[in-house]
């Protein structure tokens, strides 16, 4: 039923992934699913596996959807709901606006981007249909974020500035237009439009920042400390990030909580040179609390930091240890650019460990796929680390504690 609706043959549905034979076998029943041939359709038809194993309860959307919102912390409802939003049959728009809108964020919180994206696609489609300008903006917002997780700055970049123009074309609330500002001052800084992305980080400041509620204006701050980073101005940068962490108790809003420390360690070790000190401090802060409620994304993220902290203490066994492990997951859930900066990590490391060869080749080829990608400011991350460790294996550099500390900082004025 889902195939035909999407209008897929069975080929088209079973990709290089399933043989269209066994599909039909699956299809008439005349075979059961195994948990594997489940999960592969359910991402290529991008709906939760339950919606193809489990039983229908017979209510209908709104009724499922009271009981979601309605639920006691800690519930899960999302199977239901799933199914709920595939049996719909439309006749309320609005609710199915608001069952897709907390699915998205499921998933999002489950790592899950494609199938966040497939749902956030339906999302701007049908606040589209219902000319609703805050649901046309928010959802245009989240895609944007999603589109830009996955490495699509493009899509990225469309959506978040349709977004704005809503945002201000219908004259929204000011959360609603710092949110818009906030994810297209985001993209422009991953597409190396810096000039743009200081103009818009200027309006903010002067515009809406005063007006804005502290959850938000710290991701505001946050998002503008990145840009004064990429600038080259990392006392702006510390700046904004220590007031930004300075909006929020943990009681207000833990996940912000934890999200800003883990920015602002992230942030600190793209410092030049790197404040590792900093960086160990916010990411032992963060992890504390991850350890006990973070996601599986959360906590990879997590980890991924720590290699790159290792990696700037000078503890390259560990480093590589924690990269490899990572990168060896069969269900990473990092972000592109997290994906990229891990990877370009595991390079630098092959480099150093008289692998230079394997080493050079892959950031090369990081590089030239970040820069087809149209993800300038990664790009340059590559090129850069591949100068920088490049320098630090050159002979006349080993001499004693040269080696010893790679990342420093103190090859970056020679980079091209």
């Amino acid at each position: 039923m889902l195939r035909l609706a999407r209008g897929l043959s069975q080929a088209g549905l079973v990709g290089q992934g399933m043989s269209t034979g066994y599909l039909s076998r699956l299809e008439s029943g005349e075979r059961p699913p195994t948990e594997r041939a489940v999960t592969y359709l359910a991402r290529r038809l991008g709906v939760d596996p339950s919606v193809l194993t489990g039983p229908s309860d017979g209510r209908p959307l709104t009724g499922i959807l009271a009981a979601v919102t309605s639920a006691p912390p800690g519930a899960d409802d999302t199977s239901a709901l799933c199914r709920a939003v595939e049996e719909d049959a439309g006749e309320d728009p609005a609710a199915r606006w608001q069952a897709l809108w907390l699915l998205s964020r499921a998933a999002d919180r489950d790592g899950d981007r494609e199938l966040e994206r497939t749902r956030l696609a339906e999302l701007v489609d049908l606040s589209d249909r219902l000319n609703a300008p805050e649901l046309r903006a928010r959802s245009r917002v989240q895609f944007a974020r999603c589109a830009r997780s996955l490495g699509d700055m493009r899509a990225a970049e469309a959506a978040a500035v349709e977004a704005l123009c809503v945002a201000r074309t219908e004259e929204l609330a000011v959360a609603d237009t710092l949110s818009a500002l906030i994810a297209l001052i985001g993209v422009e800084t991953e597409l190396g439009k810096l000039e743009a992305a200081g103009r818009h980080v200027a309006e903010l400041e002067r515009d809406l920042l005063v007006r804005a509620a502290p959850a938000q204006a710290a991701e505001a701050l946050w998002t503008a400390a990145v840009v004064s980073s990429r600038q080259g101005d990392d006392t702006t940068a510390r700046t904004r990030l220590e007031t930004a962490l300075s909006l929020l108790e943990g009681r207000d809003d833990l996940a912000l909580w934890t999200r800003l420390r883990v920015a602002a360690a992230d942030a600190a070790l793209q410092m030049s040179p790197p404040r590792v000190a900093a960086a160990e401090r916010r990411l032992g802060e963060a992890a504390a609390v991850l350890r006990l409620v973070g996601t599986p994304g959360q906590l990879q993220e997590v980890r991924a930091l720590e290699a790159h902290l290792a990696f700037h203490q000078g503890r390259l066994d560990d480093a590589r240890a924690l990269s490899q492990a990572l990168l060896a997951e069969e269900d990473l859930r990092l972000s592109y650019r997290e994906r990229v900066r891990l990877s370009v990590l595991d390079g630098r490391l092959k480099i150093l460990a008289d692998r230079a060869d394997e080493g050079i080749a892959a950031l090369r080829r990081l590089g030239r796929q970040a820069t087809e990608s149209a993800n300038l400011d990664l790009a340059a991350h590559v090129w850069q680390s591949l100068a920088t460790t490049l320098a630090d294996v050159r002979p006349h550099d080993t001499a004693p504690g040269a080696a010893e500390r790679p990342g420093s900082g103190r090859q970056r004025d020679r980079c091209p």
